[in-house]
């Protein structure tokens, strides 16, 4: 289930909500880091991580499901968000080359049915990067923040989904390793430097970076021989045998005419 795209937006507006778009930010970065000449799409509520691609991509534009809303995106100029349902995106086919999914496949009622949309509209070789709450995390947990909402992934769960969509993923990140309170927005970027360096599992969000497959693989099946029929022969009467039936209807073991 959708939270309100209100209540997405006050909570980045908050001290816990800055963090989390820097520390977040950072990993999605890393794993884009050159979008020049690109279109890029952001999916759910990516906002707040668009703004580092604006200048640099061809396009950078924003889709918000129509069950959150929608908010005026950016607050200055054109805008470049609208509304639209997750499963019917309003793009031509193989129309972007990156999507940006964040608040999104742990929201839809069907990430399968959003994940083969986000498929058609990805150009060949395009590529998606997804931040989905990791079920290990204690974000995850506690719901005051928008990754406590909605359905949390383990590693497993999201390859699953993704190659199911005809995705391969093809790299992993892992970010907000500090427990999601006030009290730890001074030491978060040291969380950071801790987890990440020791590869822990309780980080709060997985992002993972997964390229669009053109053909779906065949599994090989055993080839099956066919089965050799026999003719079956039925006996035939010689000429001049008595037929079985008359012998029967004979009376005192004469034959009837």
């Amino acid at each position: 289930m959708y939270l309100d795209v209100v209540d997405l937006r006050n909570f980045y507006a908050q001290p816990l909500g800055i963090m989390t778009r820097r520390l977040l930010g950072r990993a999605v970065r890393s794993r884009f880091d050159n979008v020049s000449g690109l279109r890029v799409l952001g999916l759910g509520y990516a906002t707040p991580y668009l703004g580092a691609f604006r200048e640099e991509a061809e396009r950078c534009i924003a889709v918000m499901p129509a069950a959150q809303g929608v908010v005026r995106w950016p607050s200055a100029g054109a805008a470049l968000a609208t509304l639209a349902d997750e499963t019917m995106l309003p793009l031509p086919t193989a129309s972007m080359d990156r999507v940006i999914a964040v608040h999104a496949l742990e929201m839809t009622a069907d990430a399968g049915a959003m994940l083969q949309e986000v498929w058609r509209v990805l150009a060949p070789g395009g590529r998606l990067l997804a931040a989905v709450p990791n079920r290990r995390g204690v974000w995850a947990r506690i719901d005051a923040t928008p990754f406590g909402n909605g359905r949390p992934f383990s590693r497993g769960q999201v390859i699953r989904l993704l190659r199911e969509a005809l995705f391969t993923p093809v790299g992993w990140s892992e970010a907000l390793y500090a427990p999601p309170s006030s009290w730890f927005l001074r030491t978060a970027p040291a969380w950071e430097r801790v987890g990440s360096g020791l590869a822990l599992p309780f980080s709060g969000v997985l992002v993972v970076e997964a390229t669009k497959q053109l053909y779906r693989p065949a599994p090989i099946r055993r080839t099956r021989l066919a089965p050799v029929l026999e003719p079956v022969l039925e006996p035939a009467l010689a000429p001049g045998a008595v037929p079985a039936g008359r012998v029967a209807a004979g009376v005192g073991g004469q034959v009837s005419p």
